[in-house]
């Protein structure tokens, strides 16, 4: 028992090191997730900044019956523009950069008769000669550069306005320009050779203006089919943008676990080997074992990190807006990751309300000095991640032992009477919630979870198996067992299939 709980610790002490060493990651991308919720809402309660419309806005637009089709690619053209704004921000946002992109509509000119977006510096002014339009028309890429070439669109050409296409007709438009060009200049030939003057002029207008369209030709971030399901479905567009964010952050929080987690395992498996506690083979599976699961863990709270402080970053609360700019999301996702094994010891019946609060408690307490800790590693050892590193660890292991001295201490019958009687005082009103909390919860349970124990019990240890060996299916069979007792409805049953759903333009069902 003593054992497990030494390693639980560790594990934990791994968890709240890796989320504190990628904090810079999550708080970057999860500011460039926000972009997308901002695009989805129609309001950004960071800078109290109201879209003329937003992806919900256009979902919720009629439709004539008699010229469905021709309302939905005109209305997936505004979705376009939107979900350009969003992932041209989000992406500079991830760089570092401080000039941003906006619909000339949502700066109050609405309808501008040249630019659909333009750009602002870092104090919000208008950069000179960076406006552009955003031009998904044409049924094809045939159709688009007839378009862009044609009478209607020569007041664009005339101010050498850039020209944003969807990123699937961009590659084919620019061949057939060069296609064009080349065909227009063996025709200047010929009427060169034959002396007509006119027709030579004729011809080389055509060419300046197919090379003018094709300098100022820019490619979208997004596609006629991204278009379409950002009208269709917005909901699931924006979800995939922030599952894209959330991934990207995730890849590195999986690495970042893995060479912590690799790290400490190695350090405590040769302090055995030399100890004789074990040998090379039980320390090299270990170290192999301990390397995966962080791994996995790294990456579960990372990703979960950014959604979370994309969501409060936009809260329309303000103390919730500027505690996104802490550790405080990291520290959330990652005390509810270290805090499965203990709800499901709940939910199983193993152990009572306060257990449960203990168990938790500890989690939360030492996740937060962690990262605290990890600041201050930081500052005094100025090596990036190995400042971050020690200074979690140290003060995950010292929060642990404090808070384990205070249970001890609170639980010893032999504290002096003048010391119980001031610390049965000041947690009076504690005492007086947690016992109401476990009431309450055990009549829920009682009430309620009953017939559920048996399907929550197996899919608890089909969780914690899945986690133990990096099998992300299996944790996903996991969670389904619950879904389905539940009532709800399963949209994937493994990675290959949620890799599926991600990318189908069907709404979710809920």
């Amino acid at each position: 028992m003593e054992k497990d709980k030494e390693n639980f610790d560790l594990k934990n002490a791994i968890n709240a090191t890796t989320v504190n060493v990628e904090k810079e990651t999550i708080n970057r991308l999860g500011s460039a997730a926000k972009e997308h919720i901002v695009a989805y809402s129609g309001v950004d309660n960071e800078t109290g900044k109201v879209l003329n419309r937003s992806l919900k806005d256009i979902s919720n637009s009629k439709i004539n019956p008699k010229y469905e089709q021709q309302n939905y690619r005109q209305q997936a053209g505004f979705s376009a523009e939107i979900k350009e704004t969003a992932r041209e921000n989000a992406e500079r946002i991830k760089e570092g950069k401080s000039t941003r992109v906006t619909r000339t509509d949502d700066i109050g000119r609405v309808n501008d008769p040249l630019y659909d977006h333009v750009e602002l510096d870092e104090y919000g002014n208008i950069i000179e000669g960076s406006g552009s339009q955003m031009k998904f028309v044409g049924k094809n890429p045939t159709e688009c550069l007839n378009k862009l070439i044609s009478e209607k669109y020569q007041k664009y050409r005339d101010n050498n306005v850039s020209f944003e296409v969807p990123s699937d007709y961009y590659d084919d438009i620019q061949q057939k320009i060069d296609i064009k060009v080349d065909k227009l200049e063996q025709q200047k030939r010929v009427a060169q050779n034959r002396g007509n003057s006119r027709l030579v002029d004729k011809h080389q207008k055509e060419i300046d203006e197919l090379k003018k369209v094709k300098k100022n030709m820019k490619k979208s971030h997004v596609s006629n089919k991204e278009a379409m399901e950002a009208r269709k479905s917005p909901r699931l567009s924006t979800a995939k943008d922030i599952h894209k964010l959330s991934h990207e952050a995730g890849i590195e929080g999986a690495k970042s676990g893995a060479l912590i987690g690799g790290g400490i395992a190695t350090i405590t498996n040769v302090v055995d080997i030399i100890n004789g506690k074990k040998d090379l083979d039980d320390a090299v599976e270990d170290i192999a074992k301990t390397t995966g699961k962080s791994a996995l863990t790294g990456y579960v709270a990372t990703y979960g990190s950014v959604a979370l402080k994309a969501t409060m970053q936009n809260s329309s609360l303000s103390i919730v807006r500027s505690l996104s700019s802490t550790g405080l999301p990291g520290a959330i996702v990652s005390t509810a990751i270290s805090s499965v094994s203990a709800l499901g010891d709940f939910i199983n019946g193993k152990i009572d309300g306060i257990e449960l609060l203990t168990r938790v408690g500890k989690n939360g307490m030492a996740t937060a000095t962690s990262m605290a800790y990890g600041a201050v590693g930081q500052m005094l050892i100025p090596i990036p991640v190995a400042g971050a590193i020690i200074g979690s660890f140290v003060g995950y292991t010292l929060t642990t032992m404090m808070y384990g001295g205070l249970m001890k201490a609170m639980n010893e019958a032999k504290l002096a009477r003048e010391e119980r009687i001031r610390v049965e005082k000041e947690c009076k009103e504690v005492i007086r919630a947690i016992r109401a909390y476990r009431k309450e919860m055990n009549e829920y349970m009682d009430r309620y979870l009953n017939d559920y124990r048996k399907v929550f019990n197996n899919a608890f240890l089909d969780i914690k198996t899945a986690l133990s060996i990096g099998n992300i299916d299996g944790c996903i069979d996991g969670f389904n067992q619950i879904t389905c007792k539940l009532g709800g409805h399963v949209e994937f049953n493994n990675m290959e299939e949620f890799n599926k759903r991600m990318k189908d333009s069907s709404p979710f069902i809920l």
